[in-house]
Parts: C-alpha cells; sequence; structure tokens
C-alpha cells in the first residue's frame, strides 16, 4: 500500500490550480522529464508549469518535485527552486536547468538529492512506478530566508512554514 500523498498530513491550506503542456496528473511523465543517467537516457528538463488562484497575500512561489515513493525512507527531491516573485505566474519547459535561463532576478536553486542545483528527472529503481509531486505553493514572505545551498528538506520546512496555497500535478514513471 502506498502511503497517502505527502502533502496531506500538512497544515490544509486554499488549493492553487496547477496546469502544465508538459505532463498531467496521473499521467505517464514523458521522457524528457526523465533523468539523463543513473541508466537512464531521458532529456531531464524541468516541465513547464502555470498556476493561478493564489490568495491576495502571496508575497512569492516556491516550486518543488518530489518522490515520495523513493526506497530512501525519506522520499527524494528532484527540484527546489523559490524566491519566485509574486507577479510570477508560469514557467517555461527547462526553467529548472541550472544555468538559470526563464528564471526572474532573485530566483533560488537548492540543491536536489542529485546534488545539483537544478532540476533532476525521474530515475526510480525497477519496480512499482513512482509518483512525481511537481508543486507549486504559494508563500506569504517575498523570500525565504535560505539560500541554496540549504538542504532541501530544510528549505521545504520553511516553504511549509510559510505557505498560504499549495497545488500540484503528480504523473507517474517506473521501468
Amino acid at each position: 500500500m502506498r502511503p497517502p500523498i505527502p502533502y496531506d498530513y500538512l497544515p490544509q491550506v486554499p488549493d492553487l490550480t496547477v496546469e502544465s503542456d508538459d505532463i498531467s496528473h496521473e499521467g505517464i511523465l514523458p521522457d524528457a522529464q526523465v533523468f539523463d543517467g543513473w541508466g537512464m537516457t531521458g532529456q531531464n528538463l524541468s516541465p513547464h508549469l502555470r498556476w493561478s488562484g493564489a490568495p491576495e497575500e502571496t508575497r512569492s512561489y516556491a516550486v518543488t518535485c518530489f518522490d515520495p515513493d523513493a526506497p530512501t525512507g525519506s522520499g527524494f527531491w528532484h527540484w527546489v527552486l523559490f524566491d519566485l516573485p509574486a507577479d510570477v505566474t508560469e514557467l517555461p519547459a527547462g526553467a529548472g536547468s541550472g544555468d538559470m535561463k526563464g528564471l526572474p532576478a532573485g530566483a533560488t536553486h537548492a540543491r536536489n538529492d542529485y546534488g545539483t542545483k537544478a532540476y533532476g528527472g525521474a530515475a526510480p529503481p525497477p519496480g512499482p512506478p513512482h509518483r512525481y509531486l511537481f508543486a507549486v505553493h504559494a508563500l506569504g514572505v517575498a523570500k525565504l530566508g535560505v539560500d541554496g545551498d540549504t538542504p532541501p528538506a530544510v528549505v521545504g520546512f520553511n516553504i511549509t512554514a510559510n505557505t498560504l496555497a499549495r497545488g500540484f500535478v503528480a504523473p507517474v514513471y517506473g521501468v
């Protein structure tokens, strides 16, 4: 039995609407979003995302991708992006690259569990498909108060402490 989606046990907040031209909720994650390494031959490209319905008090956004099914005992952070200005409501495909192209000034990548400050695609071991939660968090602070070298779990703690609303798209992928 799979555990509930990780956001189910966090404090309840209003929902954001999150959509993508590249991925769909409970659909199969395309090869473009699969890791290029660890035996995978994907394109390692973060998906296009757009969101709406944030509370008026929103001061910034964070975007994360988390695999709750990774066999680590603590899941796997594939993407941690924060300090996106409140007027940003869409990211193009590839915005998660480490070169920061397509991102506004001030946006920050934290290290993912691959150890890079970028999006790292799906690379599950053989077995049942994993869920990849691409979440957008509307935050009540303009700056999260951490930097790109902060571990993803600590960034996640700060995101949760400041979340006003949250939404996600959760495709699946397995080998």
